[in-house]
């Protein structure tokens, strides 16, 4: 297992999008760490992988950015009571039902972001999901370094009273579909297209 102090050790100066910022914390990166480590072993484990028999046997790691503070940023978020549920399109002819919980308004490199982030309804009726937030999204790495159909966050509803939450994009992984177009995923909505490149979570080499 890795520690803190090697993911210490490999983060690099944070001039990717043109601000300073400090260092991340170190607990910042033992998440990163344990991001990574928990999404390796899903991509060995049979019964959650979307890889083929042959393509485990030869699996070593995924491929990912540097970790870079820069990408992990503090949001406003704005909850949205009224939305309706909707059919979200997918990859394939699948429509699951979400409902849009809120705006997630932030900034990089100075200027002003924002991001839907949705609900599943088929999760809320899940034991331990109902707090469970979505957030797929599109960057101009898509094709040129991360996969061509975007990529996903997964998120918690803050504590009652919050109201920021923490995008860690050093989290952000690729949908299954990357791996198996056998796979239904969801399509990232216009709403979350982001103008800016995300040089950080996982990459696609495909």
């Amino acid at each position: 297992m890795k520690t803190v102090l090697f993911w210490l050790a490999a983060l690099l100066p944070l001039a990717t999008l043109g601000q300073k910022k400090p260092d991340a914390p170190p607990e910042a990166l033992a998440e990163v760490a344990q991001f990574q480590q928990k999404l390796n072993h899903e991509f060995l484990d049979p019964a959650e992988s979307p890889l083929s028999a042959a393509e485990r046997a030869t699996f070593k790691s995924l491929p990912y950015y540097p970790v870079r503070a820069a990408f992990r940023v503090v949001a406003r978020l704005v909850r949205d009571s009224t939305a309706l549920p909707f059919a979200m399109p997918t990859s394939t002819s699948r429509l699951p039902m979400y409902r849009k919980y809120g705006e997630l308004r932030f900034e990089l490199n100075g200027q002003p972001q924002r991001l839907t982030v949705y609900q599943s309804l088929d999760l809320l009726r899940k034991p331990g999901f109902a707090d469970y937030l979505f957030l797929p999204f599109t960057d101009l790495t898509n094709g040129h370094g991360s996969y061509g159909g975007g990529r996903y966050l997964d998120l918690r509803i803050p504590p009652a009273g919050s109201r920021t939450i923490t995008l860690d994009f050093n989290q952000a992984y690729n949908p299954s579909c990357a791996y198996n177009h056998a796979y239904s995923c969801p399509v990232p909505p216009p709403e979350n297209r982001l103008n800016v490149a995300i040089e950080a979570g996982v990459q696609h080499d495909h």
